[in-house]
């Protein structure tokens, strides 16, 4: 099931309905953007009060909801009765957004939990040194294959004794 939410509004006395769907396709990949510029916005108003880009509406993969964000600290949404002038706000089924003096309701709200699958930590070799660090400690990049050291700089460039990537490099204590 696709997470969805549902926006019904009222202007120029027609009601209004849209449904966003995570993952769909928008000017700005991601988000749906409301306001009154059609070549910026994905939702378009009318109503000379509310901004040309006004607020986007997205779902929040870590939250698991949608939440809206202001674009405009000049013209602030109400959202819930307060206002949104900097951040963003979670959408429930009752929340209600006021760009200007449009008045935004939330219909519906859908979004499925979706399990996080478990990440599978793999052992790494220790390397053991023979004698304690002293002073600061300082690290460096084990490399996979020929297992020599490289300090944290090589990263990008690869082992500069094999040319493997270190990108999968176990981190090691060097010796002071």
């Amino acid at each position: 099931m696709t997470n969805q939410l549902t926006l019904g509004w009222t202007e120029a006395g027609v009601r209004q309905t849209q449904t966003i769907q995570n993952g769909q396709p928008t000017k700005n990949p991601g988000t749906v953007r409301l306001g009154r510029d059609p070549t910026k916005c994905d939702v378009v108003f009318s109503d000379s009060s509310v901004s040309g880009l006004h607020v986007e509406i997205f779902f929040n993969q870590e939250l698991q909801e949608y939440v809206v964000r202001n674009l405009r600290e000049s013209n602030p949404p109400l959202v819930d009765g307060k206002f949104l002038v900097k951040g963003e706000a979670r959408l429930r089924s009752d929340s209600h957004i006021h760009l200007g003096q449009v008045q935004i309701d939330i219909v519906s709200v859908s979004a499925t939990a979706v399990a996080i699958p478990q990440t599978v930590l793999l052992s790494a070799p220790v390397v053991q040194s023979s004698s304690p660090p002293t002073g600061p400690s300082s690290y460096g990049l084990q490399c996979p294959k020929c297992s020599r050291v490289s300090p944290y700089a090589q990263l990008s460039a690869g082992c500069p004794w094999c040319g493997t990537s270190l990108a999968a490099a176990v981190s090691v204590v060097l010796p002071g």
